[in-house]
């Protein structure tokens, strides 16, 4: 069981600019089959990366892919503002999707991090 003062990871997400030629890598490598999901804001690439964690891929223009982990929290909005608090950088700030609610923080030391508050 998971103490509760940790915040599990509950999705991860790739950002690339070769999405593609990305959910070719991880089928053929891992066995991840991408399912094109259609949201209000556009596609998505959904992957299931095993019984706990969620996944996607996401083509955006970026001259290197990254792995954005979801951690997910209560109160999207107290941890952005916490991650400010201690140097992060607000990327994206706290926004509401059909599933819940997201943000995405920064820093030099500690990359990139997204915070998600699911809807109950």
């Amino acid at each position: 069981m998971t103490p509760a003062h940790l915040r599990p990871v509950v999705h991860l997400e790739l950002h690339t600019s070769a999405l593609p030629d990305a959910c070719n890598f991880y089928a053929q490598l891992c066995g991840w089959e991408a399912q094109r999901i259609e949201t209000p804001f556009g596609s998505y690439q959904a992957l299931q990366l095993g019984p706990l964690v969620g996944g996607g891929i996401v083509q955006c223009p970026t001259d290197r892919a990254l792995w954005l982990p979801y951690v997910e929290v209560s109160d999207v909005e107290a941890m952005t503002n916490r991650a400010e608090q201690l140097g992060g950088r607000i990327l994206l700030a706290p926004r509401e999707g059909p599933a819940g609610w997201r943000s995405v923080v920064a820093t030099p030391a500690a990359g990139e991090l997204a915070f998600w508050q699911p809807k109950h």
